[in-house]
């Protein structure tokens, strides 16, 4: 199986440890993208990944394509060009005060691509699987061509096309958000979304729900689910659930919504260490589940302890082995010394 993931992978920059950003005098430097984390987890996994996207032929461009040959990815249909690396600027947060991210991705390399630059159907022989981000129609008219053209491709060579709808109020409005990912949803068949994604792009909001205070309500995402699904005529939906404590502290779970059946995932008290490619992880580990034939129970609770699990690794890319998911999963969340 050949999994493919498309996006645009980003040099992220933060201060040491807590540090916020007015009192930085450095700043430590990682890659990572919504896409490219998935691809990782998944190379990461043991399934062959391969990450498409458009870099600068330069240094920094071939630094962070280093970053994905060491997680395994395939990088051998990455094309090459244009000005720039995307870049944002993460101040990691702490007890109530929340983490910040501002954005350095203008006129970036894979923003100025065009439909051209790709040919999905080389790309995707031998593929089984497709997976982008709302996060890469966001960036510019072209790339969310370039997403749509993607999956119609992707959909004619029969591959099982997954997307996460991750909504950036910074990249674009509700309105044109939901305007173009509602021409690209129709071709998924695995679609993702936290609390907030389905009211800020589609306006489906969960009844009885308080994202700020963390009251989550279960049968309010139930019907978040039913209605994206039934929408879009999409036969899988995941929605994380993330009750916020403070920046520090998180309840996880999450629910899978599947053939007019819903399965809740086991909650998880999660104390963070970088929070950052959380659901990214969860993408990664419930593709893995499904591509494998978990069944709809055990494929929740894998993606859910890959993301548990992520929240307490430094960096975007979830650095762990099925055999640690497994663990979790089947109830050692114990932090025991591993001897």
């Amino acid at each position: 199986m050949k999994f493919v993931c498309f996006g645009e992978i980003m040099g992220r920059l933060s201060p040491v440890g807590y540090k916020r950003f007015v009192q930085a005098d450095c700043f430590e430097v990682i890659y990572g993208g919504g896409e490219a984390n998935v691809a990782a987890s998944l190379a990461n996994f043991g399934l062959d990944a391969s990450y498409v996207t458009k870099l600068p032929d330069n240094d920094i461009g071939k630094s962070a394509l280093r970053t994905l040959r060491a997680h395994g990815v395939d990088t051998a249909d990455i094309v090459w060009g244009g000005e720039r690396l995307g870049l944002y600027y993460c101040e990691k947060g702490a007890s109530q005060r929340p983490s910040k991210v501002i954005y350095d991705r203008k006129y970036s390399s894979i923003s100025a691509a065009t439909v051209a630059d790709f040919d999905w159907k080389k790309i995707f022989e031998g593929a089984t699987w497709f997976h982008f981000t709302g996060i890469t129609p966001a960036l510019s008219d072209s790339c969310a061509e370039i997403s749509l053209a993607a999956v119609k491709a992707a959909k004619e060579m029969g591959l099982t096309v997954s997307c996460d709808l991750n909504f950036r109020k910074n990249l674009w409005t509700t309105e044109k958000a939901g305007k173009v990912m509602g021409e690209l949803m129709p071709f998924v068949d695995v679609a993702i979304a936290n609390e907030e994604d389905c009211e800020k792009v589609f306006g489906i909001k969960a009844a009885n729900t308080d994202i700020t205070g963390g009251k989550l309500s279960h049968e309010g995402y139930k019907d978040v689910a039913k209605q994206l699904s039934d929408r879009f005529d999409i036969p899988t939906v995941a929605i994380t659930l993330r009750g916020s404590i403070s920046a520090s502290d998180n309840n996880w779970a999450a629910m899978l919504y599947k053939d007019g059946d819903y399965y809740f995932s086991k909650n998880y008290a999660v104390h963070i260490v970088d929070r950052v490619g959380g659901g990214d992880s969860f993408g990664a580990g419930l593709i893995y589940a499904v591509a494998n034939g978990y069944d709809n129970q055990a494929a929740i609770e894998f993606a859910v302890a890959a993301s548990a699990l992520k929240h307490s690794i430094e960096g975007d890319m979830n650095e762990v082995s099925v055999a640690e998911v497994k663990a979790l999963a089947g109830g050692d969340g114990s932090g025991r010394v591993q001897r």
